[in-house]
């Protein structure tokens, strides 16, 4: 059998406390470093590179899940790893104050602890989604599995945005442990007893790592739909560092106010989401082409409007604005996550968590360079300009990126991949 719909929304909980537990580290302690302790963004920059960094062994993760073993133990044990990396990375920002160099070294080591949990937990559970899914639910589970995702996102940065206010250390190790606490335990029970339940699709040969990652990369399909991922994770990722604190240098907002902030824009790209869930897949409205599409420039459009409101200050209306850009941040995800579910099953066979590896390890490897490029970019740029000039300009730049993202799409994304359940993905050169 294969995992039922109660089955695929308890792996979705996974998304949803992997997703907390990053929130945290990606965002408010960032936050903290930048506006808080005055550090140079490109600080926490490096971390959340380092971060995604090491998830460039995402492909062996998935090779592992290709040739057997026990995907829940990966799971759960990449958790505890994410969850000890976690609660490192809030006592790294709280040594800081005291001990730079003590507080930078345990950071160091929280965030490459971080980068292995979500490399480990994440692929494995993308692997056991892709091989135990029944083909038509595929894009479906994409959807439901990331709404959760974001839905934790949003809910961890609105709730502990209400809890950091007023900020001291003790209240931040307070926060950050109820978050970790919570997502492990919910971990353990929403996989208990699923894998043993379901039979995965049948196992890869036990061909080497190496061999069986230049075959995947053979695929004319894989190859570009791996680097079109590249690019527009770069545009996704370069304001995911700057973000808060421009909220906090230009508009001056409290730590509490910035991750709320966070918060409404994750919530945002919940409900872009949603749309295109209920719209592609239920009214099967256009395609994850169009979808992709518009979801990028819409993005550009929003980057924008936030840039401009920096020249107006406190009294611009700012929430509004990143609620619109995670919609339409949210609307290009889902299509582009729906895409790659439904061509992880396609080429050579029993290579699904080595596709959905490699192209995890291209949006990690995007991440990290999009989020360290746009916060080494804004400290130059505020050598030279006052912050919201340097923002801005910073944000222009993520906006061109994502124009160029759109047009890539246009190239690879021929050919008609519906959102629509049973559907056939189909490209270029298939």
């Amino acid at each position: 059998m294969t995992l039922s719909w109660l089955q695929i929304m308890r792996l979705g909980l996974v998304q949803m406390a992997l997703g907390a537990i990053v929130v945290l580290t990606t965002s408010t302690l960032n936050r903290l470093m930048v506006v808080e302790l005055a550090l140079p963004a490109v600080l926490p920059g490096a971390l959340v590179a380092l971060h995604y960094g090491i998830q460039i062994t995402r492909p062996q993760w998935g090779y592992k899940s290709d040739t057997g073993g026990k995907r829940t133990r990966w799971i759960i044990g990449g958790m505890a790893i994410l969850a000890l990396g976690g609660l490192s990375a809030a006592l790294g920002v709280v040594l800081m104050e005291m001990q730079a160099t003590l507080g930078l070294v345990v950071s160091i080591l929280a965030y490459a602890a971080i980068g292995v949990g979500v490399g480990a937990s994440g692929t494995s559970l993308l692997a056991l989604l892709a091989t135990a899914t029944a083909p038509e639910r595929r894009p479906a589970a994409a959807t439901i599995t990331w709404l959760m995702m974001i839905f934790g996102i949003a809910m961890t940065a609105g709730v502990s945005g209400q809890f950091l206010d007023p900020y001291t250390p003790l209240r931040l190790m307070e926060v950050v442990g109820v978050v970790i606490l919570g997502a492990f335990v919910l971990t353990c029970l929403a996989v208990r007893g699923i894998e043993r339940r379901v039979v995965a699709r049948p196992e890869g040969p036990s061909a080497p790592f190496l061999e069986g990652l230049r075959e995947v990369w053979a695929e004319r399909k894989a190859r570009m739909f791996t680097l079109f991922v590249f690019l527009s994770m770069t545009a996704y990722f370069m304001q995911e560092l700057i973000l808060e604190p421009y909220s906090g240098l230009v508009f001056g907002f409290t730590p509490g106010q910035s991750t709320t902030l966070s918060g409404a824009q994750n919530g945002g790209v919940f409900l872009g989401m949603v749309v295109v869930g209920v719209a592609g897949t239920a009214l099967r409205l256009f395609t994850l082409k169009t979808w992709v599409v518009v979801g990028c420039i819409g993005s550009a459009a929003a980057l924008i409007g936030v840039s401009m409101l920096g020249q107006i200050g406190p009294s611009a209306p700012l929430l509004p604005a990143v609620i619109g850009l995670g919609f339409f941040n949210g609307m290009f995800a889902v299509a582009a996550i729906g895409s790659m579910m439904a061509l992880a099953g396609q080429g050579r066979d029993a290579r699904e968590g080595t596709r959905m590896g490699l192209w995890g390890a291209a949006q990690a490897i995007a991440a990290g360079f999009g989020g360290l490029t746009g916060a080494a970019l804004v400290d130059v740029a505020r050598l030279m300009m006052d912050d919201a000039s340097a923002f801005g300009t910073v944000f222009s730049i993520e906006a061109v990126l994502y124009l160029a993202s759109a047009l890539m799409a246009l190239r690879v994304m021929e050919g008609r991949i519906s959102m629509s359940p049973g559907s056939r993905a189909t490209v270029p050169g298939e």
